[in-house]
């Protein structure tokens, strides 16, 4: 099987080069020119990083980028879409909040700030798949009709893939609400009856007219759901919940399967870049972030989707654990840092299954800038 190239820069700098310039020459060299297209609309999906987390990229680097894709010609914006629970991203409203104070206002990142999947996450769009588990995804409608599209990634641990990186952003972070919800469970959300106040905010809002009051609670009918998600984002007193149904194994093959529509029609159109740096043990989603497991690596560019992932995965792991980190003393060089902090959860499986569904290959070239 043939190799593709994962190209990789370090964090050192000099007077004569600073980072954001040499990071400009690894997208350069990873054919960034190749997907941007003079007026074209390139989305740059990131994670914008939740209200108190200090652990996303910086601002100034997503900057760099959006100017370097404005002097090839075309038009940048930061995208992401609604997250499925109810944090300071829920909606676009506190999402667009949540960016601006975590850094990424205009004035700093030269670009505009586009959620892909509407005010609540209800805006997407269809794609059609036909895969073993996904075959239909739901997808930020932004993202699908924009004209490229650049992956931002921070690679760092997860606590239901194991590690959070180019797969993960695409998957997951470009599912609209109700893709979110089918990716996580195949069940509709669920009622706690001590919480719920019996207000039927969540009756007022469901298209479905899936809900309904008994005894003053909020019932919900599965067979009318349809999995949007809009209740859990409403409830006011945090009684709706989703239920965390999917095994660790169809859950990352819902998430790769979700990967493969977001590049549906994308061909040769993307990019995917994967910052090594402050690597949190867990998701970018919690308020909070723990202290780095190794010290910071570098930047990888990449036109596939899984051999960024495996490689970045692979330099993490020959890596030495930081001191005081989550990982203590089992994080020699060579020893698996993921299945160190997430024993139960083996990461492998959704590069073993985007590479067997062709969405890239685990075999790849390093080629350092």
């Amino acid at each position: 099987m043939s190799t593709t190239k994962v190209y990789f820069s370090d964090l050192r700098a000099s007077a004569k080069e600073n980072l954001l310039s040499k990071m400009v020459r690894l997208l350069d060299a990873g054919d960034l020119r190749d997907i941007v297209t003079p007026r074209g609309l390139i989305a740059i999906k990131l994670h914008f990083g939740e209200k108190g987390n200090t652990a996303f990229i910086r601002p100034l680097f997503l900057r760099r980028i959006a100017d370097r894709v404005k002097e090839l010609g075309a038009s940048p914006f930061l995208t992401d879409a609604n997250t499925l629970y109810a944090g300071t991203r829920s909606d676009s409203v506190s999402h667009l909040q949540t960016a601006i104070q975590n850094g990424f206002a205009y004035s700093v990142v030269n670009a505009p700030i586009i959620i892909a999947d509407g005010i609540r996450g209800a805006s997407f769009s269809m794609v059609k798949i036909d895969q073993e588990i996904i075959k239909t995804a739901y997808l930020g409608k932004e993202i699908v009709e924009s004209d490229a599209l650049i992956s931002v990634a921070h690679f760092k641990g997860h606590e239901l893939s194991g590690f959070g990186g180019t797969i993960k952003n695409l998957g997951m972070g470009c599912a609209a609400r109700k893709g979110k919800l089918e990716q996580h469970s195949g069940l509709s959300p669920k009622v706690k009856r001590k919480k719920c106040a019996g207000c039927g905010e969540c009756i007022e809002h469901c298209a479905q007219n899936a809900i309904s009051l008994i005894e003053d609670k909020a019932v919900i009918d599965p067979k009318r759901c349809v999995g949007c998600g809009e209740c859990i984002l409403i409830c006011q007193q945090g009684a709706i919940n989703v239920q965390w149904s999917s095994d660790i194994a169809i859950f990352q093959k819902k998430m790769v399967e979700y990967s493969f529509a977001v590049l549906k029609g994308k061909q040769g159109k993307a990019l995917f870049v994967n910052f090594l740096t402050n690597i949190s043990p867990a998701c970018d989603c919690y308020g909070h972030s723990d202290a780095p497991i190794v010290p910071d690596i570098g930047i990888m560019v990449s036109k596939d989707p899984v051999a960024i992932d495996q490689a970045s995965a692979d330099m993490v792991n020959l890596r030495t654990a930081a001191e005081n980190s989550s990982l203590g003393a089992s994080g020699t060089p060579g020893e698996d840092k993921f299945r160190n902090l997430y024993p139960n959860i083996d990461w492998t499986i959704q590069l073993e299954y985007a590479e067997k569904i062709g969405l890239g290959r685990r075999k790849y070239e390093l080629v350092t800038i």
